[in-house]
């Protein structure tokens, strides 16, 4: 498979919102129940440390960024993971590398405690995540609603070696 992952640049927006409003439509990946404008990708890139996509070909197909955990500098080694792949792509072994390309960006960084925060209903991330070596540390009950039901936040949690 042609694939690689590279900084996102601007001509990436729409692909990028693509991806996420997927998941808004479509899944408990994202919590939102709308799809939303450029706006989101733009707070994106505001927050992020890091912002990949994800690339088959000439498709971006997904996209993943760091962003502080907390803006306090005694937390500068902490660091909140998102990412996104599109449903066909996943199984195929890409979330993993974006993912592994996340860590390595966070070791270069000073980064060695990564947290996500998922949905109780998306057990596939919930998986992923449990198998490459993150641990439930948290869970907000009751957090929010999407498609009419309720759901969870479960925070998890990866130091680093």
């Amino acid at each position: 498979m042609n694939d690689r992952i590279r900084l996102a640049e601007e001509r990436d927006t729409e692909s990028i919102l693509n991806v996420f409003n997927y998941h808004v439509s479509n899944s408990f990946a994202a919590y939102a129940e709308k799809e939303f404008d450029r706006r989101v990708v733009d707070s994106f890139v505001k927050e992020a440390s890091v912002l990949y996509v994800q690339e088959v070909g000439d498709n971006v197909v997904g996209f993943g960024f760091l962003r502080p955990y907390n803006l306090f500098e005694n937390f500068c080694h902490t660091a909140t993971l998102t990412y996104f792949l599109l449903p066909q792509y996943t199984g195929l072994g890409l979330g993993t590398k974006l993912l592994d390309k996340l860590i390595e960006y966070a070791g270069d960084n000073g980064i060695y405690n990564l947290v996500a925060h998922i949905s109780s209903k998306n057990e596939q991330s919930l998986n992923f995540h449990k198998k490459h070596g993150f641990e439930e540390c948290g869970r907000l009950k009751k957090m929010g609603t999407k498609l009419g039901e309720e759901f969870d936040i479960v925070w998890v949690q990866k130091f680093l070696d």
